[in-house]
Parts: C-alpha cells; sequence; structure tokens
C-alpha cells in the first residue's frame, strides 16, 4: 500500500472521527488555545503598541526588546514551564503553552501597532485636535482606526505562528492536534504524524483567510481602496 493510500485510510478510519482522541475534540482544543493566545497577545501587545505609539515614547526600545525575546525558542521555553509543577499541571498542560505560546505572539502585534500608530500624519493629528477631539480622542477616532491594517497584518502573522507552533503544547500534556505529530514521531508512524501536520496546515490556512476577511471588513473604506498597507517587515498587509 502507498503512503498516500495509506494516509486516506488514516483520515477515513472512523476512529480517528470519534472520542477523547478524535480529530473533531483535538481541532476544537488546538483552536481553543490558538484563540486564547492570540488574545492575550493583542491585549499584551495591541495595548503597549497603541499607548506607545500615540505618545511616541519608549516605543523603539519596547519593539525591539519584543523582537529580541522572538530569539528565544518556544520549546525551550515551554519546557522551562513544564519543570514548574504549580505551571505545568495547572489546566492539564493549558497554562503553560498559552504563557509559552504568547510570548510568541505578542511582538509582531506590537510592532506592527507601533508602526502603524507612528505611520499616521502628524497632520491628521493636528487637525482632529483643531476639531476639539481630547487625546483619547484622537487615540480612539482618529489614530486606531488609521493603524489598523497594521493591527490586523500583526495579528495574522501572531496568529498563524500561533497555530503553526501550538503542537508543541502536547509535550506538556496538553492534548491538541499536536498529539498526532508528537504520538506519530515517538512510534516512527509517518502518516500519523504527516496526518496531524496536515491537519494544522488546515487549521493555518482557515486562520489566515477569517483574519483576512475580517481585517477588510474592518479597515476604513479609503484604506481598502489605497492600495496596499506595508506591515514593519515591507511586505504588503492583506486587509
Amino acid at each position: 500500500m502507498s503512503f498516500l493510500s495509506r494516509l486516506l485510510h488514516w483520515f477515513t478510519n472512523a476512529a480517528n472521527w470519534s472520542g477523547s482522541g478524535g480529530i473533531p475534540l483535538l481541532f476544537e482544543r488546538s483552536l481553543e488555545l490558538s484563540l486564547a493566545v492570540v488574545a492575550l497577545g493583542l491585549l499584551i501587545g495591541g495595548g503597549l503598541g497603541l499607548i506607545l505609539g500615540h505618545t511616541g515614547r519608549g516605543g523603539l526600545v519596547a519593539v525591539n526588546a519584543a523582537n529580541a525575546f522572538r530569539a528565544v525558542p518556544s520549546l525551550a521555553l515551554l519546557t522551562l514551564l513544564a519543570i514548574q509543577p504549580a505551571i505545568s499541571l495547572k489546566w492539564d498542560g493549558f497554562l503553560a503553552s498559552w504563557i509559552a505560546l504568547t510570548a510568541l505572539a505578542v511582538p509582531p502585534i506590537l510592532t506592527n501597532t507601533y508602526v502603524g500608530m507612528r505611520e499616521v500624519d502628524a497632520d491628521v493629528r493636528d487637525a482632529a485636535k483643531a476639531m476639539g477631539l481630547r487625546a483619547n480622542g484622537v487615540l480612539w477616532r482618529v489614530e486606531a482606526p488609521l493603524a489598523l491594517p497594521f493591527v490586523m497584518a500583526g495579528l495574522r502573522t501572531a496568529a498563524i505562528e500561533v497555530v503553526a507552533t501550538s503542537t508543541l503544547a502536547a509535550y506538556v500534556g496538553y492534548s491538541d492536534l499536536g498529539t498526532y505529530v508528537i504520538a506519530g514521531l515517538d512510534t516512527q508512524n509517518t502518516v500519523e504524524a504527516v496526518s496531524g501536520a496536515l491537519l494544522v496546515g488546515v487549521m493555518a490556512a482557515l486562520v489566515s483567510v477569517s483574519l483576512g476577511v475580517l481585517g477588510r471588513l474592518l479597515t476604513p473604506r479609503p484604506l481598502r481602496a489605497g492600495g496596499p498597507v506595508f506591515s514593519l517587515a515591507g511586505r504588503p498587509a492583506l486587509g
């Protein structure tokens, strides 16, 4: 039997679609973890990016520090958390995975949010102030909407990275799609490992498309027709 035939048999096997180790449940658990990580990353990175971008103080230091932190391997950080019983045993490994992956999600969101805020034209800010808007009004009614394409680009990048890396959660006992990958590698079951990787790829694609559509819907109409918005890395942000 060829590898593709074995792969097809794995996906059509009813046993892989039911129970606690079935695809639907593990897919759901992977999605829950990824959403929780991205939400916390948006709260931390997006919040800091808005504040630092609005004030223009300390932003470059924070952005550089966040990007430098990306050099820390997620597996190493997860391993450090795994040896702490108070963390690793909490919620069947969810807490350790949440913390480790959030460290991966914050930098791109923080960076893009800060850059988006600083890219707002100073004349636009001055015009808003001349119309009587106070600092909070300028932030939420002018700067934040104009920076939204950058924020969504950072959010999309972070979400894809988190989904792809969430397979490591299986190392600390959290059952998700990474369970297939880790179990397949441990038992030299290539079919199971590749099947898990394909499922993770499908989830990453769904998340990417969903955030792309959401970003376009949330982006102010004039910015949609204004051509591509560029992220810090110089790539067009799909909004």
